[in-house]
């Protein structure tokens, strides 16, 4: 699944992202938020070749449960899951190294 341009019409609750199989990028944030625009081109920039990684784009707020369930402070914030697990985090992308060590935590170390 590539880059999701768009925020989900309604977010997934917490027991379908825990069921998400593979790797998944979930993407916490708004459309109007300043700091959310400016990293939708290292977002989509890693993602772009990355047909193993689910982006899931949600659209975050006051009420919104699921990111209060990640505790989610600051947009972006973006949450690798393996198998629905936590496995990497990485809060107002400033990079593509940013973005590309988030998705480096989802590949085995190389010897």
């Amino acid at each position: 699944m590539p880059y999701a341009a768009q925020h989900l019409a309604q977010a997934p609750t917490r027991a379908e992202v825990d069921s998400l199989p593979g790797a998944t990028v979930l993407e916490f944030g708004t459309p109007w938020c300043g700091h959310c625009q400016r990293a939708q081109s290292f977002i989509a920039q890693a993602l772009h070749d990355r047909v193993d990684v689910a982006h899931v784009k949600v659209e975050d707020g006051p009420g919104q449960r699921l990111g209060r369930s990640f505790g989610v402070k600051l947009w972006p914030t973006l949450v690798l899951l393996r198998d629905g697990q936590e496995v990497a985090r990485v809060v107002r992308p400033q990079d593509a190294g940013a973005m590309a060590q988030l998705l480096g935590a989802d590949r085995p170390a190389q010897d």
